[in-house]
């Protein structure tokens, strides 16, 4: 059973006890964070969550409640569309949105030519790879998997990898970050165009500044979105090679992250100046905790038994691909707006 299909059968109180879990998890992470220079209260929140699931344990009884980190991260995205400039979205928009497009293009096609050719992985498995790293991780993974029919085995291969890498960046992002200054938007599009899962790409951007916390969300969204396009056209290739397929358009927008509909409605009001500043400070505050309680959650999902489940070769799949995508796109954003 699924961490959301759990969360709708669970009662009430079960999932108010997860989540008070998290809330002191959240409690915690700022506290800490007004006591040490580094690292951020959002990395903190991660750290507890990792500490919470592989050192102490979780109870089977609270992960439905838990399960709704997903939520919250959601609801901070579409806040935060309250306080971003639209005129800086609209200046860079067409440059970052063009990024973003050849990012993922280069990065799909690496994956999926590194696993079937060097690695000789096999082909489901690589597109499943190929779907979390140039995407939205875990998420694209469970959505390509439905429109191509993979096993669970399979899923779960691709899943543990991606998770591997979610923890893997969320540690040497911030870290590189910090030892090359890198200016506040490279850094926020470099995550956001380069590394896997929506959380880590919100906690990172946000734990190197506010500025670079908005454009990481904003240039993540934006991979976000093809991700319609994405489950479609493998569900078309599969098709014609014969396979079970599923797919249609209400599945899509199942898939579809709906957060970023809401991020885009709130950011075009804000834009009206419907807000005074007092508001968008309380809305400010607001998406911050609701980002410390996802990440939380998210820190839960890092565990070690799924690592060591991965495989080596389809981390080495990845592994490259990061490498060669989080270097180019570093030194050319650089160059675009350093």
């Amino acid at each position: 059973m699924s961490g959301d299909e759990a969360t709708e059968q669970a009662p009430v109180r079960v999932i108010a006890a997860g989540i008070s879990v998290l809330v002191v998890g959240a409690v915690v992470a700022r506290l800490l964070g007004a006591l040490v220079p580094w690292p951020d209260p959002l990395l903190l929140a991660v750290v507890i969550g990792v500490v919470l699931a592989n050192v102490i344990g979780v109870p089977e009884w609270l992960e439905p409640g838990i399960a709704t980190h997903k939520v919250w991260l959601g609801a901070g995205i579409v806040l935060l569309g309250a306080s971003v400039s639209v005129q800086s979205l609209v200046a860079a928009g067409p440059v970052v949105l063009a990024l973003v497009v050849a990012a993922v293009c280069a990065t799909t096609l690496l994956v999926e030519g590194l696993a079937r050719n060097v690695f000789g992985i096999r082909e489901r498995l690589s597109s499943l790879l190929a779907a979390g790293t140039g995407i939205c991780g875990v998420s694209a993974v469970v959505a390509v998997a439905g429109s191509i029919d993979a096993k669970e085995e399979t899923i779960a291969y691709a899943a543990g990898t991606i998770l591997l890498f979610d923890a893997v960046t969320l540690a040497v992002y911030p870290a590189a970050g910090s030892l090359l200054a890198v200016p506040d938007q490279v850094f926020g599009v470099w995550a956001g165009v380069s590394m896997f899962s929506t959380g880590p790409v919100v906690a990172t951007g946000f734990a190197h500044s506010e500025a670079a916390g908005q454009w990481a969300t904003l240039t993540k969204l934006a991979r976000n979105a093809l991700i319609g396009g994405v489950v479609l056209a493998y569900a078309g290739y599969y098709a014609r090679r014969g396979a079970k397929t599923t797919t249609s358009l209400g599945t899509v927008w199942t898939e579809f992250p709906k957060f970023v509909v809401g991020f885009l409605v709130l950011a075009g009001i804000a834009s009206l100046g419907v807000f005074t500043s007092a508001q968008v400070t309380a809305i400010e505050n607001a998406y911050d905790w609701l980002f410390l309680l996802a990440f939380v959650g998210l820190g839960t999902e890092l565990q070690g038994d799924v690592f060591r489940n991965a495989g080596i070769r389809p981390v080495l799949v990845v592994l490259v691909t990061w490498a060669i995508i989080a270097s180019t796109t570093l030194v050319g954003l650089w160059m675009l707006f350093g």
